[in-house]
């Protein structure tokens, strides 16, 4: 594998400065497992809907895949590979041994999405963990910074799944790195989908970048197999930030955190009537019914898929260790043009 380092990257002994990004659904233990073995920081994903038991059970899947690589590889690469647990803020309310869970699992990063304070990170650092965090201002960072977050993940608005679209990925990377550079590692992420948007928040003076669609659909995902013929077909310009989905399910996101998606039948006859999907009556109760079924059952006739901008290059399903391994070498081609 071509290897590309940063200073923060080749510290964790990656290969590749690349996180990939705790999707909630997606980003699985075996998932975990394969992009960490590929070079990268593998991250298990516990969504909105995660639960102490849930990622126990992602745990134990990352541990399997561990110990059938060890079986099958007696080369020095044989030791276990570097991996982080991603986790949203709330979710540690709901279900505070969640938090316990991870820690007990001595991850190399903890990310705590969607944060509304910080006393987490002193738990984390306790561990020997690194914490992250993402951010969507400038301001947002410093607080970050400010409260000992280790690892800055500057979230621009191409992002997909749920996020606050307020600035777009390079112009907040710029402004972020400006308000803390030094003080914490900056990761890039949001529309961070080749080897040629890798080396251009490299060469704009990011860490690293965080990424999440263009792994989406590779064979070690947990994404549905319904879900992968809707993200191949997609293009950039087929996503959306809607609360449609939100609304439909119950789920207790705030207004400010949209998700990006695919554009299906739902979301063109919702997306601007989230408020009365929210509001009540049969008919109403009827197809929220339905919908929260769909869901469950992974149908995304109805359901819409999460999706960056950068979906349109998606074309394949591919394992992570050939999608990382072309990252990595088409962003070393690029910046050794200039270098």
């Amino acid at each position: 594998m071509t290897r590309l380092s940063t200073q923060w990257s080749a510290s964790l002994g990656l290969r590749v400065p690349i996180v990939a990004a705790p999707m909630g659904g997606v980003a699985g233990g075996r998932f975990a497992h394969a992009v960490s073995r590929a070079g990268a920081l593998g991250m298990i994903g516990m969504g909105s809907a995660g639960s102490a038991a849930k990622l126990a059970t992602q745990l134990a899947e990352f541990g399997a895949a561990d110990a059938a690589t060890d079986a099958s590889d007696a080369s020095d690469e044989a030791s276990a590979p570097p991996f982080g647990i991603g986790l949203v803020h709330w979710g540690l309310t709901r279900d505070p041994e969640l938090l316990d869970t991870a820690l007990a699992a001595r991850p190399h990063l903890v990310s705590i999405g969607f944060a509304e304070r910080f006393d987490w990170v002193e738990r984390v650092h306790a561990v020997g963990a690194l914490a992250a965090t993402q951010v969507y201002t400038p301001a947002e960072a410093v607080v970050a910074a400010d409260a000992g977050v280790d690892v800055v993940v500057a979230r621009g608005s191409e992002g997909g799944g749920h996020g606050d679209p307020r600035m777009g990925a390079l112009s907040l990377l710029d402004a972020v790195l400006d308000a803390i550079g030094g003080r914490a590692t900056v990761l890039a992420a949001g529309g961070v989908s080749s080897g040629r948007s890798l080396a251009a928040v490299l060469a704009a003076g990011a860490d690293g970048a965080w990424v999440g669609t263009a792994l989406m659909a590779s064979p070690e995902a947990l994404t549905p197999d319904s879900a992968r013929p809707v993200l191949l077909a997609a293009s950039g310009d087929d996503t959306v930030n809607t609360s449609a989905a939100d609304a439909a399910l119950g789920l207790p996101w705030p207004e400010r955190f949209p998700e990006r998606v695919v554009r299906n039948a739902f979301v063109e006859e919702w997306a601007a009537r989230v408020d009365e999907l929210r509001g009540s009556g049969d008919a109403l109760d009827g197809f929220r019914a339905e919908f929260t079924a769909a869901n469950s059952a992974g149908d995304h006739r109805l359901v819409p898929v999460d999706a960056g901008e950068g979906v349109g290059l998606l074309r394949s399903v591919r394992p992570v260790a050939e999608i990382l391994d072309e990252f990595g070498r088409d962003a070393v081609a690029l910046l050794r043009r200039w270098a």
